[in-house]
């Protein structure tokens, strides 16, 4: 996965859950499956919250928890705002042949005003009718190419086809009030055994740790 992805998806996941632990973020990640569809490496997830506290996107909290010690880490403004321009940035670039900008993005789509979603896709729409345009009207007609890059094409056209298609209906569900984004009542809870209730029990304590440190 690429730096910019892997950081978008780290700031992304403390976002959702802070104040959180690393083995937290690890776990959940991996319940995302994303060492399969980002090609994230589990054992980097701790170096890659290392690094965005070093980049000063994080700030991890050293508190004893019970009988043991615990870093928990929480986004900062700046990582705040690093998180708004990559979600900007991965939405609205389009490269067919490679999504996982786009895919990690979506993933993420829940921290996201719905005012910046439904611009971002607006955005995203008109990149890819300008792409189709320019596929369509190049300089190099497709009738004079191998027949192998021909097919290729045809393949191009169809991705990005079926995504336009699915950027129309997401769209219109975003302007309908669907979905459940940044500062909205959630329509959905997870399972009663989903280890996201135990992190919320954690969160609760680890922000009264904090507070109590001043």
């Amino acid at each position: 996965m690429a730096a910019t992805e892997t950081r978008l998806l780290l700031l992304g996941s403390v976002m959702i859950f802070e104040p959180v632990n690393g083995y937290q973020i690890r776990r959940e990640l991996l319940s995302w499956n994303v060492q399969e569809w980002a090609h994230v490496n589990p054992g980097s997830i701790y170096s890659g919250l290392a690094t965005l506290t070093a980049r000063g996107e994080l700030e991890r909290h050293d508190l004893l928890d019970g009988t043991r010690s615990v870093a928990v880490y929480t986004a900062t403004p700046a990582g705040h705002d690093a998180f708004a321009r990559m979600w900007r940035t991965a939405v609205e670039t389009v490269d067919l042949l490679s999504p996982l900008g786009f895919h990690t993005a979506l993933a993420l789509m829940g921290l996201v005003p719905r005012e910046v979603v439904a611009d971002a896709f607006t955005a995203r729409l008109s990149a890819i009718d300008a792409g189709v345009h320019r596929q369509v009207g190049g300089p190099t007609a497709v009738e004079h190419s191998p027949p192998h890059v021909r097919a290729m094409a045809d393949l191009w056209m169809g991705l990005a086809q079926t995504e336009r298609e699915w950027l129309v209906t997401t769209l219109r569900r975003v302007r309908a009030g669907e979905l459940d984004l940044l500062g909205e009542q959630p329509s959905w809870a997870p399972r009663s055994d989903d280890p996201g209730w135990e992190m919320a029990r954690d969160r609760a304590r680890y922000l009264q740790m904090i507070a109590a440190r001043g």
